[in-house]
């Protein structure tokens, strides 16, 4: 129920017994009247009754003493009792207007006419005495009926004072006893009255408004604070405290909502920054290692719950290799056809490893955990893969990260292709078309940039020209002349891939660059080098070509002097070889000896 229902309840429950108490007091109030009226009434009527007895008893004394005595004074004490004969007949008249009983009215009209019969015979008794008749005025006043009336009348008296003795007693009685009933119940009425209010005190204002607001004071105050881990006790109750405390909790279930989505809005934010992050340094990258390296850091940081790969097409679209890991996947393998993944045939992103739905990637396939591959895509044509698997069985987060992922797909798939772009545009600008060794623009970089950056630690350089190279074209064909030219560039390429550089410096002739290296092992490589060259014997659309040699010339900085004279000194050292016929290594450092020499002599 309502406190303001309990309230009112309780405050018109205490007007009607207030009223009643008020009541109760005024019929006690008046019950107390009565029982005075009864006492007044019992007193006038006894006295009234007395002074009918004495009046008679002394009126009767007087005139026996008169007649007896003679004496004039009882004479006129008798005679003077007539004024007391006047005022016992106003008292009687007195009792008689009162509200008595007809039993009282008819004793009190019986001792009227007794006292007027007794009057009668005293007074006629006195006439007589007066007359001389002594004799006979005694015998009247002790005789017998005067003994009669006398006692009579006393008897009348002495019952009317019983009887009046008896009602007014019984009214006191009855009087006293309502009075008593009414003070009772008035003090019965106080009683509820009060235990009513200390009530209302105590459950309402204590149990029901004071306690729970004490209780609500502490949570609204944490809740103020927005301490929402608080816990805001249930409370069944349909009044205005249980409303208040259901509206406490709403407000608390929705600063814990608006938290939630506060930190859902954070983590968001914080996803997208972190997206963000990794687009701007994917774009920094200068290769496909630095790439796969930004995916694997960022990845766990952005979808700490999902582990995956970075995969990249070969040339041919064939198979994918892979580039990057994060989180250990279950199936991180390092290759596999891309005819295995059903992302890729389809070009869109495919969900798989569940045991229900779609059909599962073939290089997943029996693994139990949900996978989700996302091609990686530029212009229309495939790049490589985004493989996304759950961690540890802890996740839905693919589904609902899955426009995030698409977006990382994305950009991943553009960064990869701008770099392939780029080394496809960086090859074109400096390597040689034909050989595929790097061209006569970029070995001037490289050496320009060694001597800036590095002219004082060694560098060895060899000049390489293929022998009689023009016998090849003219006898066999320019084609066999490029066949002997790939020949030898693959030969070289191979040979400077873990120490050096290797260059087409100009039609049949190369150059390698060899850092970190003296002479005396310069000119050992150079000689090594040329005897792979010669070791084999080509054939060109079933012609045989025969052998193929080449001149070297070695020179060395900068112990024989500095990066820009290095390739000028290499070439001297060449045409020095082929000079010398041909299919040999000379030092550069040699060419300069018999001068030395001649100078010493």
């Amino acid at each position: 129920m309502r406190i303001s229902t309990i309230t009112n309840w309780a405050y018109g429950i205490t007007v009607i017994l207030t009223a009643l108490s008020a009541v109760a007091f005024i019929m006690s109030s008046r019950s107390a009247d009565d029982e005075r009226r009864a006492v007044e009434e019992h007193l006038a009527l006894d006295t009234l009754t007395e002074q009918l007895e004495t009046g008679a008893e002394f009126s009767s004394d007087e005139a026996r003493l008169y007649v007896m005595r003679g004496e004039q004074r009882h004479l006129d004490a008798f005679t003077a009792d007539a004024e007391a004969e006047r005022r016992r007949e106003k008292a009687a008249e007195q009792i008689a207007v009162r509200d008595i009983s007809p039993v009282e009215r008819t004793i009190i009209e019986a001792m009227d006419k007794q006292a007027e019969a007794l009057d009668a015979l005293e007074a006629a008794a006195v006439d007589a005495f007066q007359k001389g008749e002594k004799e006979a005025s005694q015998e009247a006043l002790f005789g017998p009926e005067h003994e009669r009336l006398q006692t009579a009348l006393l008897e009348s008296a002495g019952r009317l004072r019983d009887i009046t003795a008896t009602r007014t007693g019984a009214a006191l009685d009855d009087a006293r006893r309502r009075s008593d009933q009414w003070s009772l119940f008035a003090k019965v009425v106080l009683a509820i009255t009060g235990l009513l209010f200390l009530a209302v005190l105590y459950f309402i204002l204590r149990r029901r408004v004071a306690m729970p607001l004490v209780r609500m004071t502490g949570i609204v105050a944490r809740l103020a604070r927005q301490d929402y881990a608080v816990e805001v006790p249930v409370d069944h109750r349909r009044d205005e405290i249980g409303e208040m405390n259901e509206a406490i909790q709403i407000f608390r279930e929705n600063g814990l909502e608006r938290e939630r989505l506060d930190a859902e809005r954070r983590a968001d934010q914080h996803t997208k920054d972190l997206i963000l992050q990794m687009m701007h340094r994917l774009q920094a990258c200068e290769n496909q290692h630095e790439l796969a390296d930004v995916v694997a850091r960022f990845a766990p940081q952005i979808f700490p719950g999902i582990a995956g790969s970075l995969y990249i097409l070969n040339e041919d679209k064939s198979a994918l290799a892979q580039a990057g890991t994060w989180l250990e996947p279950v199936n991180a393998q390092a290759a596999f056809p891309a005819s295995a993944c059903w992302g890729l045939r389809r070009g869109r992103p495919h969900m798989s490893g569940t045991g229900e739905g779609d059909v599962p990637c073939q290089h997943i396939e029996g693994s139990g955990v949900a996978a989700s591959c996302f091609p990686l895509t530029a212009q229309g044509d495939m790049i490589g893969l985004l493989y996304l698997e759950e961690r540890h069985g802890a996740m839905p987060v693919l589904d609902h990260a899955r426009l995030y992922l698409e977006l990382i797909a994305e950009n991943v798939g553009l960064a990869v292709a701008n770099l392939q772009l780029r080394e496809k545009l960086t090859d074109l600008a400096v390597r040689d078309p034909l050989t595929g060794l790097f061209n006569r623009r970029f070995l001037d970089e490289t050496l320009h940039r060694r001597g800036r950056d590095n002219g004082d630690t060694p560098l060895a350089c060899l000049m390489i020209d293929i022998d009689y190279f023009k016998r090849f074209n003219d006898q066999f064909g320019h084609d066999a002349g490029d066949m002997v030219m790939q020949y030898v560039g693959q030969i070289l390429r191979s040979a400077a891939a873990d120490i050096g550089y290797a260059f087409r410096f100009g039609g049949e002739e190369f150059t390698i660059l060899l850092p970190d290296c003296e002479e005396r092992d310069g000119f050992q490589f150079a000689e090594k080098l040329r005897g792979q060259i010669g070791m084999a014997a080509l054939s060109h659309s079933g012609q045989i070509l025969g052998a193929v040699s080449v001149s070297i010339g070695v020179a060395v900085s900068p112990a024989e002097g500095g990066v820009d004279t290095l390739v000028s000194r290499a070439d001297a050292a060449l045409l020095d070889a082929k000079a010398k016929g041909r299919n040999r290594t000379i030092l550069a450092s040699s060419l300069n000896r018999p001068a030395q020499e001649t100078k010493r002599a």
